[in-house]
């Protein structure tokens, strides 16, 4: 499945890719300029962020949970107000790896093509990498190849998140240090670089109970207790990833002009 979902997506993408250059280049720049946008999802993660804020503060907690499945795993029927807003923390830190800076990672690197390879494994990993019975002999080929494609980007951004922090005025130190203290209190080899990240730049504790398709889990714990995890903190992790998407795409333009 992973074979011919990539393969195909890859070989769609650049035969376009090649098909629009060879009738005309600026058409090809355009068509190259559309597919590296079609890879990133910061506009998305604001607005269905911004939807789960805006429940939130109009004490709308049913469809509140209602808008948070749209953005997590987790089962959401039974979330209360805080439980909501820690789980789009963490689903905001997450995306910002896959749905920012790992995209714009690969796409620095090999353009769209690239780019396209890294989502096709990231969203079969988001369909099927998981460790339950269903899916655990299906998917772990998925969930593996994504840690894999996922390293160093990872790592990225957790430092990318920490200087973002600064820029907004919150706590590069405390960002860094929790990246590097609890960037391996998670399931996932890098998903706790990006959430320790967030959490040390907010003050918050991340992690926790959770549950996932009925079954309780009990994740570990991440970051400091320095301020309550209030609604708010949605609205500064989304301020958080619209920054480090400025960098990174500021990072990828010094990239290329230098190299």
């Amino acid at each position: 499945m992973v074979i011919l979902v990539v393969c195909v997506a890859s070989g769609i993408s650049y035969g376009i890719l090649r098909f629009s250059k060879a009738l005309n280049p600026f058409l090809g720049d355009v068509v190259w300029v559309y597919l590296a946008y079609t890879t990133l999802a910061v506009r998305d993660l604001r607005v269905k962020g911004k939807a789960v804020l805006k429940e939130l503060n109009s004490g709308e907690i049913k469809e509140a949970r209602v808008r948070l499945s749209m953005i997590v795993a987790r089962d959401t029927e039974n979330l209360n107000k805080e439980e909501i807003a820690r789980a789009a923390v963490e689903s905001v830190a997450e995306s910002i790896n896959d749905g920012i800076i790992a995209p714009l990672f690969y796409l620095i690197l090999g353009g769209p093509v690239a780019a396209i390879v890294y989502k096709s494994v990231n969203t079969l990993d988001s369909m099927v990498g998981y460790k339950n019975e269903k899916y655990l002999n299906f998917g772990w080929f998925s969930a593996k190849l994504d840690d894999c494609l996922n390293y160093i980007p990872a790592r990225v951004t957790g430092l990318v998140i920490a200087v973002s922090a600064g820029i907004y005025n919150k706590n590069f130190t405390a960002s860094f240090r929790m990246m590097t203290r609890d960037g391996k209190n998670h399931f996932s080899p890098n998903s706790g670089l990006s959430e320790a990240a967030m959490a040390g730049a907010l003050g918050v504790k991340l992690g926790g109970a959770s549950s996932y398709f009925g079954k309780s889990v009990q994740k570990p714990y991440i970051g400091e207790e320095k301020n309550v995890l209030k609604i708010s903190c949605v609205n500064e992790a989304l301020d958080i990833s619209f920054i480090a998407s400025v960098l990174m795409l500021l990072g990828g333009i010094v990239y290329k002009w230098v190299f």
